[in-house]
């Protein structure tokens, strides 16, 4: 789990390197900065506006950053052209763990994080989807090993939060896999994603119409490689349905 200093100490040298930039060119009154990829679709805070949206009002100033208490979020560096600066979650590090009243959103001063988005059914950050299906422990009907929880308990906590992930996580040692279920932290975690049972009778974790790609599912799977993932900006209608 990243700790509040190193996330800020991340950000400062990042903030450094754009600073460097300017002054590297500063004598052409120009700074040329990479473009986004168009596969560049990054997992945004809740309540991020549209993303050229989002862009065109985020200020870069990290509040956001700075109030989240799980260490969720982080900051684009310079690689990323004009989105250097703005808050984005890598799922596989640190899910979002729909923290009441959202303080991201009451933190953002731009609006880039809407201030109607005030609690999680108003979220809607992406979607879940099991890519790995053949990779899934509950598919392959294998119990959770120490190993398998290795990645995630050898993390330091830095508050009574993130201590409580590591507790509930430890409990699944030698059990059948629910975690993505178990753990969503949806208020009504059935209706985001639930366990169920195929043609086959293998269980499988089934996404639901309420999920809204916290990502948490993605952080706490205990394959190798995150057997579920977010895709970014997208609805469970445009992917599911679509």
């Amino acid at each position: 789990m990243k700790s509040l200093d190193t996330n800020n100490r991340r950000d400062f040298i990042k903030q450094i390197a754009v600073v460097s930039a300017f002054v590297a060119l500063g004598g052409t009154g120009m700074v040329i900065m990479p473009k986004l990829k168009a596969s560049d679709i990054f997992l945004r805070p809740p309540g991020a506006l549209d993303e050229d949206d989002f862009l065109a009002t985020c200020i870069k100033c990290g509040q956001c950053v700075q109030v989240c208490p799980y260490h969720t979020l982080s900051l684009l560096d310079i690689s990323k052209g004009h989105a250097v600066g703005t808050p984005f979650v890598n799922a596989r590090d640190r899910g979002c763990y729909l923290c009441d009243l959202l303080p991201c959103v009451l933190a953002c001063p731009s609006g880039a994080l809407e201030h109607t988005t005030s609690e999680a059914k108003d979220v809607k950050m992406g979607v879940a989807y099991l890519k790995h299906t053949n990779n899934c422990l509950a598919y392959r009907g294998e119990n959770i090993t120490k190993d398998h929880l290795a990645r995630i308990l050898n993390t330091t906590a830095s508050n009574e939060r993130e201590q409580k992930i590591l507790d509930d996580y430890a409990k699944y040692e030698g059990k059948p896999c629910t975690i993505c279920a178990d753990m969503c932290p949806f208020p009504q975690k059935e209706q985001a994603i639930e366990m169920v049972q195929n043609s086959e009778g293998r269980w499988l974790p089934q996404v639901n119409d309420q999920c809204i790609g916290c990502g948490v599912c993605e952080e706490l799977c205990p394959t190798k490689e995150a057997s579920i993932v977010i895709i970014p900006r997208v609805s469970f209608a445009q992917h599911y349905k679509g």
